[in-house]
């Protein structure tokens, strides 16, 4: 390792690593820090704070700094939520996009619902933990104290679980989600298994009473269903499908898309998921045609409209967007659409909405910068993005999730001569 050097921290960057005045990210540091440091490759070690900087709080998870979940706990509350709204603000500079940007929304709520464990064999047993940062070294834990209190034992249950799977000799990750209903994990990393190990699963989930085991999306036992949600919009979501990271986030983010719908009576939901938006929309009198490119989450999507009851029509179907996204003729027959892409954004999708007659236009985005793209697309067709609101369930982390209102201008009338 090179002798450590002393350097001036000139700015937060957009993953929570303070920048150095020669532009070396130094994870832990804060702007105005004189810090000392390590370089090693791209990024800097953080050595020692030779003087602090006046928002420089104590972290309060045990593992910060070693896990690589959490970026900036040691960033004071108010700073930390202007540096979150920076992330949108300087996404949408970038793009030459001026608008409104809303204060950050906080919808940590209680904390995460999902955590993906990744189980490792360590001294002879199976260990869960998350990764170090930019390392592929386990963390172990004992819980994670961002999540909801029925996440606290998610590591022990994953590693009853890897003793059958040969106690993490092969590398597994568990995505456990907790559901009203008990915890919901779905293992990944092992492949088939036989009847005897499938058994064992399923023993294993009773004695840890589990609501939901899956292998790859593949149900070895349901004991109860793991529904999510609140009110119209409660589903069971298929193994390891998309989920937004709170329960907060959910109700923030629905009540984002909700509030700008005014007389619309026909809506498109984009990249649905397994549906919140399309229900919510469908309780308050709506006509939802919702597309989503996993069968898996329209099937979910489908026995949810199916078991409420005082829903309008909701049409659901399996439609990749990104290779078939809705044309013109589909569009121009809703009064307003919604999209939420993954993270890749909906650049397709958003081509075929700048060329649209549809008035107004939801997008809800995970990433600043493929939004700033998607919306400079949008703009060019003829909209005006009203206003951005940031919304931030990923807390301490680089991610903020995102909801956008698009209004198409008017076209104006040609002068006659």
């Amino acid at each position: 390792m090179s002798e450590s050097e002393t350097l001036t921290i000139a700015r937060l960057g957009a993953r929570g690593d303070g920048i150095s005045e020669d532009g070396l990210p130094v994870p832990g540091a804060l702007p105005g820090e004189r810090v000392q440091v390590h370089r090693e490759g791209r990024h800097g070690t953080l050595v020692a704070v030779e003087t602090p900087s006046p928002e420089r709080i104590e972290p309060f998870c045990p593992h910060y700094s070693a896990c690589g979940g959490c970026a900036v706990q040691h960033l004071a509350p108010e700073p930390y939520a202007a540096w979150k709204r920076g992330i949108v603000e300087g996404a949408l500079a970038q793009a030459r996009i001026e608008t409104e940007v809303a204060p950050l929304l906080d919808a940590r709520g209680e904390g995460r619902r999902r955590i993906v464990l990744h189980v490792r064999e360590i001294e002879g047993r199976a260990r869960a933990g998350l990764m170090a940062a930019r390392s592929h070294a386990l963390v172990p834990l004992d819980h994670c104290p961002i999540t909801v209190p029925g996440l606290h034992r998610a590591p022990a249950v994953a590693e009853a679980l890897a003793a059958p799977l040969g106690h993490g000799r092969k590398p597994l990750d568990m995505a456990v989600t907790a559901a009203g209903a008990g915890l919901d994990v779905d293992i990944r990393g092992h492949g088939p298994v036989s009847d005897g190990v499938r058994g064992v699963l399923t023993r294993l989930a009773s004695e840890l009473d589990l609501a939901r085991l899956s292998l790859h999306g593949d149900v070895v036992v349901e004991r109860r269903g793991p529904a999510v949600g609140e009110g119209p919009a409660r589903r069971v979501p298929p193994p390891g499908g998309f989920l937004q990271a709170t329960g907060a986030g959910e109700a923030a983010l629905t009540q984002l898309v909700l509030e700008p719908m005014g007389k619309a009576k026909r809506v498109a939901d984009l990249f649905c998921g397994s549906g919140p938006f399309a229900l919510a929309l469908a309780a308050t009198g709506r006509e939802v045609h919702a597309a989503e490119g996993d069968a898996a989450s329209i099937q979910a999507l489908t026995r949810a409209y199916r078991v409420a009851a005082g829903l309008s029509r909701i049409d659901a179907e399996a439609r990749d967007l990104f290779r078939r996204p809705l044309l013109g003729p589909e569009l121009d027959r809703c009064d307003a659409v919604v999209f939420d892409p993954p993270r890749a954004g909906a650049e397709a999708q958003a081509r075929r909405l700048a060329e649209s007659k549809v008035p107004l236009v939801v997008g809800v985005a995970c990433d600043a910068g493929t939004f700033a793209r998607d919306a400079a697309i949008l703009i060019a067709g003829g909209y005006r993005l009203e206003r951005v609101t940031p919304v931030d369930q990923f807390a301490w982390s680089g991610h903020v999730e995102l909801v956008g209102i698009f209004r198409k201008v008017p076209a104006k009338p040609r002068r006659l001569r």
